[in-house]
């Protein structure tokens, strides 16, 4: 439309989602939003409502990204639970040492500033870490242990993948980190085997 400033959602969204990915969403000032993008304060309103509304845009955004890059190396190698975590740590390790986006995880970063969020907002975190949960629940169903076991795990791994991205953002090297996975994935394997032992002496 003639004398209308014309500009590209996805890259607004895209730059959006790196000053709450390094600043975090308290610090994440519409000065620094509008400066990003390159919008000013009307434009960033009428393109994507308030702040709250843009953080919940941008973390979809993310989720969209990463997510479906965790999904495919879960899912890469159906019959093998631990190979299957062992890509998804390749995955996050590998996003993690990319120079191109800011350090750490936008969602882990979210959730530990849940306290400052918007209801929704939080609530919007906690599905994103629970999908994540459902993710490698799903590829640790391969093993025949108990859906106790395969629930816990789930659960460390995932907490494993938050405390890499703090660690990272602490300054953590790329070989300590690739030390906390290696010992997360046979962490994963001595617990499966275990616990198909127990259950194969029990019957």
């Amino acid at each position: 439309m003639s004398g209308r400033k014309q500009f590209d959602i996805s890259a607004a969204l895209d730059q959006a989602m790196r000053v709450f990915w390094q600043r975090g969403y308290a610090d994440a000032s519409l000065d620094a939003l509008g400066s990003a993008t390159g919008l000013g304060r009307g434009s960033l309103y009428g393109a994507f409502g308030n702040k709250d509304a843009l953080f919940g845009k941008c973390l979809d955004r993310y989720a969209s990204i990463y997510g479906a890059q965790y999904e495919q190396a879960l899912a890469s190698h159906r019959g093998d639970p631990v190979r299957a975590v062992e890509a998804f740590f390749d995955v996050i390790l590998a996003r993690i040492a990319d120079p191109s986006v800011p350090v750490g995880c936008l969602i882990v970063q979210s959730a530990t500033q849940s306290m400052t969020l918007k209801e929704e907002n939080s609530a919007q975190v906690r599905g994103l870490l629970d999908i994540q949960h459902q993710r490698v629940r799903a590829a640790l169903a391969d093993s025949s242990a108990d859906s106790q076991t395969l629930d816990e795990l789930a659960t460390f791994v995932v907490a494993v993948n938050q405390s890499l991205a703090v660690l990272s953002r602490a300054g953590a090297s790329d070989a300590e980190l690739r030390s906390v996975s290696r010992l997360a994935c046979t962490t994963v394997a001595d617990t499966l085997a275990r616990a198909v032992s127990e259950d194969v002496t029990q019957s």
